[in-house]
């Protein structure tokens, strides 16, 4: 990542499990991304009023294309 690129949020997971079911997606077509919560670990089984939200973050420079895959825009 050079240093004008930036992280962006391109999906709010309910909870860790579908976070990683997120990621597992974009990776599938190249598209690096991570994982950001300001829960504790131990919460993240638990989603109780959005506590276990998890963000799913790209570089800017991908996020259109990631966003477009997580719509069931982009052609498989």
């Amino acid at each position: 990542m050079n240093k004008k690129s930036k992280l962006v949020e391109v999906y709010c997971a309910r909870n860790e499990m579908e976070a990683h079911v997120i990621r597992g997606l974009l990776e599938s077509f190249d598209i690096p991304s991570v994982m950001k919560s300001n829960a504790a670990p131990s919460v993240h089984m638990f989603t109780m009023d959005g506590m276990a939200e998890v963000k799913i973050m790209v570089m800017d420079s991908m996020a259109d294309e990631a966003r477009q895959l997580l719509a069931g825009e982009k052609n498989v």
